[in-house]
């Protein structure tokens, strides 16, 4: 199978640069995997296709205001800086542009003297090691200091900060959201529960990986990147309860079928587990645990496309996106919504 497969036309005015409000106020395509059949709803009208005795598994990972901008110790030039992830303590990878400013022993102000860092390591890739400096806590700093880390595609300034986070975040540590969950309002969260519906949470940090193409023609041959997962006790309890009684478990974005589909495959059953993941979903993929899909709509000719197409059918993903093109539907992070159902 050849990336080309999974291109797909799609007009930049649909590629939504700012969240709707509400947050469920977003058009949700019903896509029927066994039969292809389509629907065009709204996204609270998701509680029609959950029932008493399902699950939704939703990704608590919370997004770092990783993009930060600071000046040069020496000369005052400005530079900045987007954090990857924390090596421990304060030393955190990072992409830095421009590059040529951030050399070995170089040091940088941010805020006014509220943080500084020095550049420690250059790694093969380009990527700086940065080893920060402040007073007080280093997250609460960089709430202070940081912009959302917005995907290349999103060119308008957001607002809001909190509308690139789930209303369920918690666990921080994304560079990235996990945009399926934006959807979500605590009100029909909670209109999901009373209809018998349970909810558990898994954590998956998502990587800037996830916005990188796949170059290789043959889809096998890509490689994934890395990233961290937990899943507790309480969750794995949950989806196994959950096919015991007959219920269907709905995972809420790609991030939470990777977490729970590589539990499955490591660990052979779902149970409580943690580390990392590089799991690649393409077609041909035998799913373990997931059995229906919330998701937005993603880019072309990347692994998420792939992903769902391994879950709904080549043919029946290929169709859908078209007519959503067709139908004038918001795509990507601020876009709007597929349900995959049998």
């Amino acid at each position: 199978m050849k990336t080309s497969d999974f291109y797909y036309d799609l007009p930049e005015e649909l590629i939504a640069q700012t969240p709707l409000e509400p947050r469920d106020s977003s058009r949700l395509m019903i896509l029927h995997k066994k039969t292809g059949e389509i629907e065009h709803r709204h996204f609270y009208d998701i509680l029609d296709y959950l029932n008493e005795g399902d699950c939704l598994i939703m990704n608590d990972s919370r997004v770092l205001p990783a993009r930060i901008y600071g000046v040069k110790d020496e000369t005052n030039a400005n530079v900045e800086f987007l954090l990857l992830n924390c090596i421990e303590g304060k030393k955190w990878e990072a992409l830095a542009k421009p590059g040529k400013r951030a050399k070995i022993g170089t040091s940088f102000s941010f805020g006014d003297g509220l943080m500084h860092c020095k550049v420690i390591d250059i790694l093969d890739d380009g990527n700086r090691i940065l080893e920060f400096e402040c007073e007080g806590n280093f997250y609460e700093n960089l709430d202070k200091l940081g912009q959302m880390p917005l995907p290349p595609y999103i060119h308008e300034k957001l607002k809001d900060k909190e509308r690139y986070q789930t209303v369920y975040s918690r666990e921080i540590g994304s560079a990235a959201a996990p945009t399926a969950g934006l959807h979500f309002t605590k009100e029909l969260m909670k209109k999901a529960q009373e209809k018998g519906v349970k909810i558990g949470f898994v954590t998956l940090h998502v990587g800037l990986g996830t916005f990188r193409p796949v170059k290789v023609d043959d889809v096998t041959k890509h490689k994934m990147h890395s990233e961290h997962y937990d899943m507790s006790e309480e969750t794995a309890t949950l989806i196994n309860e959950t096919h015991r009684n007959g219920g269907r478990v709905f995972c809420v974005g790609t991030t939470s079928c990777r977490t729970v589909e590589s539990v499955a495959k490591r660990e052979g059953e779902i149970k409580a587990s943690d580390g990392m993941t590089d799991i690649f979903i393409y077609p041909g993929f035998e799913f373990k645990a997931m059995d229906c899909l919330i998701t937005n709509f993603h880019l072309p000719e990347s692994t998420l496309i792939m992903l769902v197409s391994a879950f709904a059918g080549y043919d029946n993903i290929m169709n859908a996106y078209n007519t959503a093109v067709a139908e004038k539907y918001r795509f990507f992070s601020f876009g709007d919504a597929m349900l995959i159902v049998d």
